[in-house]
């Protein structure tokens, strides 16, 4: 077969995008072409790949087939480019990142600086939601998260870790006074996540015994960010349980003061950069995470 690799690409955009029309608007360029183009390849293949109806499309048994060795050959294609590339000049190109906001604020957004001085030919596309993203339809590169994964398509590096404490503002303590004991928290706004649970179950630990339950928080506001969570502690709306990597600049600078440290801790949370498994050992993608696991350390050692 005489393939063509830009025909293969786009092939790969259509099925996970699930329409022509939607890889002709990512590409810009009008159906027809993108039509055509698909003709060309299953003319080469000798095979229909997709099947048109009013529903939509679907792969056939063979588009299936076709789709998996494709990647193949678009992953390899793109590691070698990326490899000779990095051999002469560096790591080069962009990286798609998927980061929650607040991570995004407070941790790649300063990090940038020095990443681009190192590489100054990489670019970096940040993506902050606090959502899971899905990385083959939105193409991401790396996404940052808590947890690992299930999937066996993604593979999943430490770059980090941290804790959670209960924090308040000056201003909302001296208003309504500080805990002195957990008991205490029930008569206090506690500000809870609308869309994770779990974040809402506040670890207790007996400091005699080492064991202890959990605070279920209802929450006197809430909110699905963790960016407004941050900003809803610093205005002194109520108590929040944040990540102290995020927090400790703002304690140091005396905008916020950390609550109950020996009642309330909660275990060490895994930061993890999440990669397709075919694109962990892009040069691009080595870089960022070689700088971005450096730059977590620094800030836990501040």
């Amino acid at each position: 077969m005489q393939l063509q690799l830009q025909d293969v690409a786009l092939f790969a955009r259509i099925a996970e995008l699930g329409s022509l029309s939607a890889a002709a608007r990512e590409r810009n360029v009008p159906v027809s072409q993108v039509t055509r183009a698909l003709a060309r390849l299953e003319a080469a293949c000798g095979l229909r790949l997709l099947n048109r109806s009013t529903h939509g499309l679907s792969l056939t048994d063979e588009g299936d087939i076709f789709l998996a060795y494709g990647q193949r050959l678009l992953d390899v294609s793109a590691e070698l480019a990326s490899e000779l590339s990095g051999k002469i000049s560096g790591p080069s190109g962009w990286v798609r990142v998927s980061v929650s906001p607040l991570l995004a604020q407070t941790v790649i957004a300063p990090s940038l600086p020095s990443l681009y001085e190192r590489h100054p030919q990489l670019h970096v596309d940040i993506n902050a939601d606090d959502r899971i993203a899905d990385m083959a339809r939105e193409g991401i590169d790396i996404a940052i998260r808590t947890g690992t994964p299930s999937s066996d398509t993604v593979v999943a590096r430490e770059i980090g870790s941290y804790t959670r404490t209960l924090y308040a503002s000056p201003a909302y303590l001296t208003r309504f006074g500080t805990p002195r004991h957990p008991d205490d928290l029930r008569q206090h706004r506690l500000l809870a996540n609308s869309v994770s649970p779990q974040l809402n179950r506040w670890p207790l630990t007996d400091r005699e015994d080492r064991r202890g339950g959990e605070l279920q928080v209802q929450g006197h506001t809430r909110t699905d960010n963790s960016a407004v969570m941050l900003s809803l502690v610093q205005h002194g709306v109520g108590i929040a349980r944040l990540m102290d990597l995020l927090a400790r600049p703002l304690v140091q600078d005396g905008a916020l003061v950390p609550l109950l440290q020996d009642s309330m801790a909660g275990p060490r949370v895994t930061i993890y950069a999440v990669m397709p498994r075919q694109r962990q050992r892009l040069p691009k993608i080595r870089a960022c995470m070689d700088h971005w696991t450096q730059w977590l350390a620094d800030m836990a050692r501040r």
